[in-house]
């Protein structure tokens, strides 16, 4: 055998032991919104739990709706998401198990530093939406199933308002995530409500700002569950309860709690364990 020919099966065999040991890294996959993502807590969280478990993380970032559809169909181990009464039916109709509160934040209103509907300093959100609907001043929505469509469409409900049907072309669904309704909503100087954690995280703020915040309704809470193995056999439950158990321990907790933008806390933990 010439040199070069041993060099080359050497070479070979480095590269096949090297993608041995990658296919056998012990990973997971989390179904999760799109905010987690779009704020930079997972790319601040996971590094972290990696280093700490040598698990790997592999991440589905799709609006709350999508996420637990996910779930449903087993096509992950664990879901991570915000919007309580979702999560709940989710639990209650056998998809998952061992919900557990892991951290909030809060929605806010962000429109145009003009505010043409005149909204600006209230705590009022549902007064808000009210006045926005009755200048028909253009609101940009999600419309993606999203935890934050599905908050959005709760307020609108609560105002006695339906955007959808109310007339005008003042409402506008992008049916993406919060980055790409930001930026639609900057270009077209309209409203929308947003996670803080994405809009802390947002770059394209250009002529928006925060215009309505602090209403009790506004509170943004953070679930997560386990995929039922139950239903789901090939869901890999020791590996997901082992990110649960962290997420949920001092050591997550501190870590969701250090993540900050300029200074700024963009979730708060708050795990209360199984309910």
């Amino acid at each position: 055998m010439t040199e070069l020919v041993r060099s080359l099966a050497a070479a070979f065999l480095l590269v096949l032991a090297a993608s041995t040991a990658v296919a056998q890294e012990p990973f997971i996959t989390i179904a999760s919104t799109t905010s987690t993502e779009e704020s930079g807590l997972f790319g601040y969280l996971l590094p972290t739990f990696t280093k700490e478990t040598g698990i790997q993380i592999r991440v589905v970032a799709v609006g709350t709706g999508q996420a637990l559809k996910i779930g449903e169909r087993g096509d992950c181990d664990v879901v991570f998401v915000h919007d309580r009464p979702a999560e709940l039916a989710f639990v209650e109709h056998g998809f998952g198990i061992d919900r557990r509160e892991v951290m909030y934040n809060d929605f806010i209103l962000v429109g145009p530093r003009g505010d043409p509907a005149q909204v600006d300093g209230g705590m009022e959100i549902v007064v808000a939406f009210r006045k926005i609907a009755d200048a028909k001043t253009p609101f940009v929505a999600r419309g993606d199933d999203s935890g934050t469509s599905k908050a959005e469409m709760r307020l609108w409900k609560e105002a006695g308002i339906d955007p959808k049907t109310a007339g005008g072309s003042w409402y506008r669904d992008t049916g993406s995530a919060m980055g790409p309704t930001l930026n639609t909503a900057a270009a077209m100087d309209g409203y929308t409500l947003s996670d803080r954690g994405t809009w802390l995280s947002f770059k394209n703020k250009q002529n928006l700002t925060i215009v309505v915040e602090g209403d009790r309704r506004l509170f943004n809470q953070y679930g997560i569950m386990l995929v039922n193995p139950a239903k789901h056999p090939h869901v890999k439950q020791d590996l997901g309860r082992k990110f649960i158990d962290w997420l949920t321990s001092a050591s997550g907790q501190q870590t969701i709690a250090d993540h900050r933008i300029n200074g700024a806390q963009l979730f708060f933990p708050d795990a209360k364990g199984s309910p």
